[in-house]
């Protein structure tokens, strides 16, 4: 009757839970970028709108103010967000970037939408080939 050898077992666990470790490591700095370039969109939206509905504005000089928010003309506030992305270096920093601009002329606001693709440090097995992240901000000129 032959004995069996457990040698060399606990070198199979320790290179399970290394691997299983080293994915963890992986997904928590993917994590991690992929949140904060979410942020510098966020930033980049929330600038985006607040000078586009800014400089946006219509009929302020012309006609007073009747409203408690101002209106916006469409093409001065496109205009205005594509003046704050290009100053705030928006394609190089985020190449590829979409814009997309709403103006409601309901609720006088101006809504601004970026989408970029992620530029990850470590590619997770699995994971999407062309992963993108996305940001909106709203805006609006209110009158006190």
């Amino acid at each position: 009757m032959r004995r069996r050898d457990e040698q060399g077992q606990v070198t199979l666990l320790i290179i399970g839970f290394a691997s299983i470790l080293l994915m963890a490591i992986v997904v928590v700095i993917d994590a991690s970028a992929a949140y904060l370039q979410r942020q510098d969109l966020d930033n980049l939206a929330d600038g985006a709108a607040l000078y586009g509905a800014d400089l946006g504005s219509t009929d302020v000089y012309a006609n007073g103010v009747d409203a408690v928010r101002l209106a916006q003309e469409e093409a001065a506030v496109e205009a205005a967000v594509r003046d704050y992305l290009r100053r705030a270096d928006a394609g190089a920093k985020y190449p590829g970037i979409d814009v997309g601009v709403r103006v409601d002329p309901v609720g006088r606001s101006v809504t601004v939408r970026l989408e970029a693709p992620l530029d990850l440090p470590l590619a997770i097995p699995g994971s999407p080939d062309n992963p993108s992240v996305a940001a909106s901000s709203t805006a609006a000129v209110t009158v006190r």
